[in-house]
Protein backbone atom coordinates (compact mmCIF):
# COMPACT_ATOMS: atom_id res chain seq x y z
CA UNK A 1 0.00 0.00 0.00
CA UNK A 2 1.13 3.59 -0.65
CA UNK A 3 -0.39 6.75 0.64
CA UNK A 4 -0.03 9.99 -1.38
CA UNK A 5 1.33 13.52 -0.11
CA UNK A 6 -1.68 15.55 1.12
CA UNK A 7 -2.99 17.80 -1.68
CA UNK A 8 -5.17 21.33 -0.83
CA UNK A 9 -8.96 20.43 -0.50
CA UNK A 10 -10.64 23.85 0.50
CA UNK A 11 -11.10 25.15 3.30
CA UNK A 12 -12.76 24.96 6.98
CA UNK A 13 -15.16 28.62 7.42
CA UNK A 14 -12.44 29.76 10.13
CA UNK A 15 -9.61 29.92 6.85
CA UNK A 16 -7.91 26.95 7.99
CA UNK A 17 -6.97 25.03 5.41
CA UNK A 18 -8.13 21.29 4.57
CA UNK A 19 -6.46 18.31 2.85
CA UNK A 20 -6.38 14.80 1.07
CA UNK A 21 -4.68 11.78 0.91
CA UNK A 22 -4.93 8.92 -1.24
CA UNK A 23 -4.46 5.43 -0.02
CA UNK A 24 -3.80 2.75 -3.09
CA UNK A 25 -2.95 -0.86 -3.07
CA UNK A 26 -1.33 -3.62 -5.25
CA UNK A 27 -5.40 -4.21 -6.98
CA UNK A 28 -5.04 -0.68 -8.53
CA UNK A 29 -7.91 0.63 -5.69
CA UNK A 30 -7.67 3.83 -4.46
CA UNK A 31 -9.15 5.18 -1.33
CA UNK A 32 -9.37 9.07 -0.75
CA UNK A 33 -9.60 10.51 3.04
CA UNK A 34 -9.69 14.18 4.35
CA UNK A 35 -8.84 15.71 7.28
CA UNK A 36 -12.69 16.90 7.74
CA UNK A 37 -14.27 14.28 9.47
CA UNK A 38 -11.87 11.79 8.88
CA UNK A 39 -13.98 11.70 5.75
CA UNK A 40 -13.88 8.37 3.32
CA UNK A 41 -14.05 10.45 0.15
CA UNK A 42 -13.77 8.38 -2.61
CA UNK A 43 -13.64 4.47 -3.51
CA UNK A 44 -12.53 3.97 -6.43
CA UNK A 45 -12.56 -0.09 -7.00
CA UNK A 46 -12.49 -2.69 -10.42
CA UNK A 47 -15.64 -4.71 -11.21
CA UNK A 48 -15.17 -8.12 -12.05
CA UNK A 49 -13.79 -7.26 -16.04
CA UNK A 50 -11.38 -4.58 -14.23
CA UNK A 51 -13.07 -1.54 -14.80
CA UNK A 52 -12.67 0.97 -12.22
CA UNK A 53 -15.63 2.39 -10.81
CA UNK A 54 -16.75 4.49 -7.71
CA UNK A 55 -18.65 2.85 -5.17
CA UNK A 56 -18.72 5.32 -2.58
CA UNK A 57 -20.91 8.65 -2.82
CA UNK A 58 -19.52 12.19 -2.07
CA UNK A 59 -20.06 15.71 -2.46
CA UNK A 60 -18.64 17.77 -4.82
CA UNK A 61 -16.25 19.98 -2.28
CA UNK A 62 -15.55 20.86 1.52
CA UNK A 63 -18.41 23.51 1.41
CA UNK A 64 -20.73 20.74 0.41
CA UNK A 65 -19.73 18.51 3.06
CA UNK A 66 -20.05 21.27 5.35
CA UNK A 67 -23.42 22.08 4.86
CA UNK A 68 -24.94 18.50 3.71
CA UNK A 69 -27.26 16.49 6.60
CA UNK A 70 -25.97 13.32 4.75
CA UNK A 71 -23.36 12.76 7.38
CA UNK A 72 -21.56 10.99 4.03
CA UNK A 73 -18.29 9.01 4.64
CA UNK A 74 -17.47 11.00 7.73
CA UNK A 75 -16.43 9.45 11.04
CA UNK A 76 -19.47 10.30 13.52
CA UNK A 77 -19.14 11.06 17.58
CA UNK A 78 -19.54 11.60 19.86
CA UNK A 79 -22.51 9.12 19.72
CA UNK A 80 -23.40 7.51 16.22
CA UNK A 81 -26.95 6.94 16.20
CA UNK A 82 -29.75 8.46 18.42
CA UNK A 83 -30.21 9.70 21.81
CA UNK A 84 -34.11 9.61 23.02
CA UNK A 85 -34.97 13.58 23.64
CA UNK A 86 -31.27 14.32 23.73
CA UNK A 87 -31.14 13.39 27.34
CA UNK A 88 -29.19 10.62 29.42
CA UNK A 89 -28.33 9.88 33.18
CA UNK A 90 -24.54 9.28 34.12
CA UNK A 91 -23.70 8.38 37.32
CA UNK A 92 -27.15 9.87 38.75
CA UNK A 93 -26.52 13.18 37.00
CA UNK A 94 -28.16 14.60 33.90
CA UNK A 95 -27.11 15.68 30.87
CA UNK A 96 -28.29 16.87 27.58
CA UNK A 97 -27.06 17.17 24.40
CA UNK A 98 -27.98 18.58 20.90
CA UNK A 99 -30.91 17.84 19.68
CA UNK A 100 -30.87 17.83 15.60
CA UNK A 101 -33.64 15.11 14.68
CA UNK A 102 -36.63 16.14 15.75
CA UNK A 103 -36.41 16.38 19.55
CA UNK A 104 -33.86 12.97 19.52
CA UNK A 105 -29.74 14.02 19.26
CA UNK A 106 -28.36 12.47 16.13
CA UNK A 107 -24.68 11.08 15.22
CA UNK A 108 -22.85 14.05 17.25
CA UNK A 109 -24.78 16.67 17.18
CA UNK A 110 -24.85 19.60 14.58
CA UNK A 111 -21.68 20.09 14.97
CA UNK A 112 -19.92 16.63 15.36
CA UNK A 113 -16.76 14.76 14.75
CA UNK A 114 -17.59 14.97 10.95
CA UNK A 115 -17.47 18.19 10.45
CA UNK A 116 -14.09 18.33 12.73
CA UNK A 117 -10.69 18.86 11.33
CA UNK A 118 -8.46 16.00 12.41
CA UNK A 119 -4.83 15.88 12.67
CA UNK A 120 -3.37 14.20 10.54
CA UNK A 121 0.18 12.20 10.23
CA UNK A 122 1.17 8.96 8.25
CA UNK A 123 2.58 6.15 10.43
CA UNK A 124 3.92 3.24 7.76
CA UNK A 125 1.72 1.87 6.28
CA UNK A 126 -1.40 3.51 8.27
CA UNK A 127 -2.80 7.12 8.07
CA UNK A 128 -3.28 8.24 11.52
CA UNK A 129 -6.15 11.32 12.05
CA UNK A 130 -6.35 12.05 16.03
CA UNK A 131 -9.22 14.60 17.00
CA UNK A 132 -9.78 16.03 20.61
CA UNK A 133 -12.80 16.71 22.26
CA UNK A 134 -13.31 18.99 25.18
CA UNK A 135 -15.66 18.91 28.20
CA UNK A 136 -18.75 20.31 27.49
CA UNK A 137 -18.62 19.09 23.55
CA UNK A 138 -22.34 18.98 22.06
CA UNK A 139 -23.37 18.26 25.85
CA UNK A 140 -21.08 15.47 26.42
CA UNK A 141 -19.15 15.47 29.80
CA UNK A 142 -15.66 14.55 29.89
CA UNK A 143 -12.54 15.51 27.35
CA UNK A 144 -12.04 12.78 25.00
CA UNK A 145 -8.84 12.12 22.50
CA UNK A 146 -9.75 9.85 19.87
CA UNK A 147 -7.25 8.06 17.37
CA UNK A 148 -8.60 6.51 14.15
CA UNK A 149 -5.79 4.21 11.95
CA UNK A 150 -7.01 3.57 8.44
CA UNK A 151 -4.98 1.61 6.44
CA UNK A 152 -5.89 0.15 2.67
CA UNK A 153 -4.29 -4.07 2.44
CA UNK A 154 -3.81 -5.34 -0.81
CA UNK A 155 -6.54 -8.16 -0.77
CA UNK A 156 -8.85 -4.95 -0.95
CA UNK A 157 -9.74 -4.31 3.14
CA UNK A 158 -10.28 -0.79 4.33
CA UNK A 159 -9.47 -1.01 7.74
CA UNK A 160 -10.55 1.48 10.64
CA UNK A 161 -8.84 0.71 14.12
CA UNK A 162 -10.41 3.06 16.37
CA UNK A 163 -8.97 3.88 20.10
CA UNK A 164 -10.24 6.90 22.33
CA UNK A 165 -9.45 8.12 25.89
CA UNK A 166 -11.04 10.36 28.35
CA UNK A 167 -10.45 12.01 32.06
CA UNK A 168 -14.41 11.73 33.05
CA UNK A 169 -16.86 9.19 32.06
CA UNK A 170 -18.70 9.83 29.36
CA UNK A 171 -20.79 7.79 26.61
CA UNK A 172 -18.85 7.38 23.84
CA UNK A 173 -20.12 5.66 20.03
CA UNK A 174 -18.33 6.14 17.04
CA UNK A 175 -18.43 4.42 13.34
CA UNK A 176 -17.57 5.88 10.17
CA UNK A 177 -20.38 6.50 7.66
CA UNK A 178 -20.39 5.62 4.23
CA UNK A 179 -22.55 5.21 1.57
CA UNK A 180 -22.20 2.42 -0.74
CA UNK A 181 -23.59 1.61 -4.61
CA UNK A 182 -21.26 -0.86 -5.32
CA UNK A 183 -22.47 -0.06 -9.56
CA UNK A 184 -21.16 3.04 -10.48
CA UNK A 185 -23.38 2.90 -13.80
CA UNK A 186 -26.63 2.45 -12.25
CA UNK A 187 -28.43 5.34 -9.86
CA UNK A 188 -29.78 3.19 -6.54
CA UNK A 189 -29.08 -0.06 -5.09
CA UNK A 190 -32.08 -1.68 -4.85
CA UNK A 191 -30.88 -4.75 -6.91
CA UNK A 192 -28.22 -5.22 -4.22
CA UNK A 193 -28.15 -8.47 -2.64
CA UNK A 194 -27.30 -8.40 0.91
CA UNK A 195 -27.14 -10.76 3.84
CA UNK A 196 -26.77 -9.69 7.33
CA UNK A 197 -25.85 -12.45 9.58
CA UNK A 198 -28.22 -11.62 12.63
CA UNK A 199 -31.38 -13.19 14.10
CA UNK A 200 -32.57 -9.88 15.53
CA UNK A 201 -32.99 -6.65 15.07
CA UNK A 202 -34.18 -3.50 17.03
CA UNK A 203 -37.55 -2.42 16.15
CA UNK A 204 -38.45 1.77 16.59
CA UNK A 205 -40.84 3.98 16.94
CA UNK A 206 -41.47 6.77 14.58
CA UNK A 207 -38.64 8.85 15.60
CA UNK A 208 -36.04 5.62 15.24
CA UNK A 209 -35.37 5.17 18.80
CA UNK A 210 -35.55 1.36 19.36
CA UNK A 211 -38.52 -0.07 21.49
CA UNK A 212 -37.90 -3.65 21.41
CA UNK A 213 -35.46 -6.31 20.25
CA UNK A 214 -37.64 -8.76 17.60
CA UNK A 215 -36.79 -11.75 15.51
CA UNK A 216 -36.18 -11.67 12.09
CA UNK A 217 -37.57 -15.05 11.18
CA UNK A 218 -40.54 -14.72 8.77
CA UNK A 219 -40.09 -10.92 8.52
CA UNK A 220 -38.60 -8.49 5.95
CA UNK A 221 -35.49 -8.28 8.26
CA UNK A 222 -34.89 -11.92 7.79
CA UNK A 223 -31.64 -10.86 5.45
CA UNK A 224 -29.61 -14.61 6.91
CA UNK A 225 -30.18 -15.74 3.81
CA UNK A 226 -28.92 -12.88 0.72
CA UNK A 227 -31.91 -11.54 -0.65
CA UNK A 228 -32.16 -7.78 -2.75
CA UNK A 229 -33.19 -4.90 -0.87
CA UNK A 230 -35.54 -3.75 -3.81
CA UNK A 231 -37.82 -6.36 -3.16
CA UNK A 232 -38.01 -6.24 0.28
CA UNK A 233 -38.90 -2.91 0.68
CA UNK A 234 -42.45 -3.68 -0.57
CA UNK A 235 -43.32 -6.05 1.62
CA UNK A 236 -46.40 -4.82 3.62
CA UNK A 237 -44.29 -4.71 7.74
CA UNK A 238 -44.99 -1.68 10.22
CA UNK A 239 -41.62 -0.92 10.52
CA UNK A 240 -41.09 -0.17 6.91
CA UNK A 241 -43.71 1.66 6.82
CA UNK A 242 -42.18 4.10 9.63
CA UNK A 243 -39.32 4.42 8.15
CA UNK A 244 -39.64 4.49 4.46
CA UNK A 245 -37.01 1.67 4.33
CA UNK A 246 -34.84 0.10 5.93
CA UNK A 247 -33.13 1.86 9.01
CA UNK A 248 -32.46 -0.51 11.60
CA UNK A 249 -29.86 -1.98 14.27
CA UNK A 250 -29.14 -5.44 13.56
CA UNK A 251 -27.55 -7.81 16.45
CA UNK A 252 -25.34 -10.01 15.14
CA UNK A 253 -24.38 -12.86 17.40
CA UNK A 254 -20.68 -12.24 19.46
CA UNK A 255 -17.49 -13.83 18.57
CA UNK A 256 -15.91 -15.50 21.13
CA UNK A 257 -13.81 -12.96 22.99
CA UNK A 258 -15.49 -9.88 21.32
CA UNK A 259 -13.35 -11.01 18.66
CA UNK A 260 -14.64 -9.53 14.84
CA UNK A 261 -16.60 -11.71 12.54
CA UNK A 262 -18.33 -10.97 9.69
CA UNK A 263 -21.60 -9.28 9.89
CA UNK A 264 -22.74 -8.36 6.49
CA UNK A 265 -22.21 -9.24 2.76
CA UNK A 266 -23.32 -7.59 0.06
CA UNK A 267 -23.27 -8.12 -4.04
CA UNK A 268 -23.90 -6.22 -6.62
CA UNK A 269 -24.71 -8.73 -9.77
CA UNK A 270 -23.72 -6.53 -12.42
CA UNK A 271 -20.64 -5.78 -11.41
CA UNK A 272 -20.00 -8.44 -9.53
CA UNK A 273 -18.48 -6.46 -6.70
CA UNK A 274 -18.77 -8.17 -3.34
CA UNK A 275 -18.85 -5.71 -0.06
CA UNK A 276 -17.44 -7.47 3.34
CA UNK A 277 -17.99 -5.87 6.40
CA UNK A 278 -16.03 -7.44 9.52
CA UNK A 279 -16.38 -5.62 13.11
CA UNK A 280 -16.00 -6.26 16.79
CA UNK A 281 -19.48 -3.74 17.20
CA UNK A 282 -22.58 -5.25 18.93
CA UNK A 283 -24.80 -3.32 16.71
CA UNK A 284 -24.57 -3.23 12.99
CA UNK A 285 -27.16 -0.15 11.17
CA UNK A 286 -28.50 -1.25 7.99
CA UNK A 287 -29.94 2.05 6.06
CA UNK A 288 -31.28 2.00 2.77
CA UNK A 289 -30.75 5.37 2.34
CA UNK A 290 -34.30 6.49 1.53
CA UNK A 291 -34.07 10.20 2.77
CA UNK A 292 -31.41 10.62 0.03
CA UNK A 293 -33.03 12.56 -2.77
CA UNK A 294 -31.93 16.10 -3.24
CA UNK A 295 -28.20 15.30 -1.74
CA UNK A 296 -25.91 17.12 -3.79
CA UNK A 297 -23.61 14.91 -5.87
CA UNK A 298 -20.01 15.15 -6.80
CA UNK A 299 -21.26 16.28 -10.32
CA UNK A 300 -23.53 18.81 -9.16
CA UNK A 301 -26.93 16.68 -9.57
CA UNK A 302 -28.82 15.51 -6.96
CA UNK A 303 -29.28 12.20 -5.73
CA UNK A 304 -32.28 9.88 -5.43
CA UNK A 305 -33.83 7.93 -2.74
CA UNK A 306 -32.01 4.60 -2.39
CA UNK A 307 -28.94 6.19 -4.33
CA UNK A 308 -26.34 4.13 -1.32
CA UNK A 309 -26.83 2.16 1.30
CA UNK A 310 -25.01 1.80 4.71
CA UNK A 311 -24.13 -0.45 7.10
CA UNK A 312 -22.97 1.04 10.51
CA UNK A 313 -20.94 -0.82 13.32
CA UNK A 314 -21.80 0.57 16.50
CA UNK A 315 -23.43 0.57 19.76
CA UNK A 316 -27.09 0.13 20.20
CA UNK A 317 -29.04 3.38 19.69
CA UNK A 318 -30.27 4.76 22.71
CA UNK A 319 -27.93 2.61 24.42
CA UNK A 320 -27.38 5.59 26.87
CA UNK A 321 -31.07 5.31 27.92
CA UNK A 322 -31.24 1.40 27.92
CA UNK A 323 -30.34 -1.56 30.77
CA UNK A 324 -27.29 -2.26 29.18
CA UNK A 325 -26.23 1.67 29.34
CA UNK A 326 -23.02 1.01 31.29
CA UNK A 327 -21.07 -1.03 27.83
CA UNK A 328 -21.43 2.32 26.07
CA UNK A 329 -19.79 4.37 28.66
CA UNK A 330 -15.75 4.88 28.81
CA UNK A 331 -14.23 5.88 32.09
CA UNK A 332 -11.07 7.12 33.18
CA UNK A 333 -8.00 4.60 32.83
CA UNK A 334 -9.82 2.12 30.72
CA UNK A 335 -9.26 2.63 26.73
CA UNK A 336 -12.37 2.15 24.02
CA UNK A 337 -11.50 0.34 20.98
CA UNK A 338 -13.15 -0.81 17.79
CA UNK A 339 -12.45 -2.44 14.89
CA UNK A 340 -14.18 -2.22 11.52
CA UNK A 341 -13.16 -3.90 8.08
CA UNK A 342 -14.51 -3.52 4.74
CA UNK A 343 -13.31 -5.57 2.46
CA UNK A 344 -14.33 -5.38 -1.42
CA UNK A 345 -13.41 -7.87 -4.10
CA UNK A 346 -15.10 -9.47 -6.85
CA UNK A 347 -17.18 -12.43 -8.15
Amino acid sequence: MSISEPTAWGHLPDGRPLHRWTLRNARGMRVDISDLGATLLSWQAPDRRGHLGEILLGHADADHYLAATAFMGGIVGRWANRIRGGRFQLDGIEYKVDRNDGDNHLHGGHDGFHARRWDVEVDGDALCLQLASPEGDGGFPGDVRVTLRITLDDDGALDLRYEATTNAPTPLNLTSHPYFNLNDRRPDIRDHLIRIDAAEFLATDAGAIPTERQPVSGTAFDFRTAAPIGSRLHWPDAQLRLAGGFDHCYIPAPAPGGASRVVAVVTEPSSGRRLTVETDREGLQFYSGQKLAGQVSRDGKRYQAFAGFALEAEAFPDQVNMADAEAAILRPGATYRQATRYRLDTL
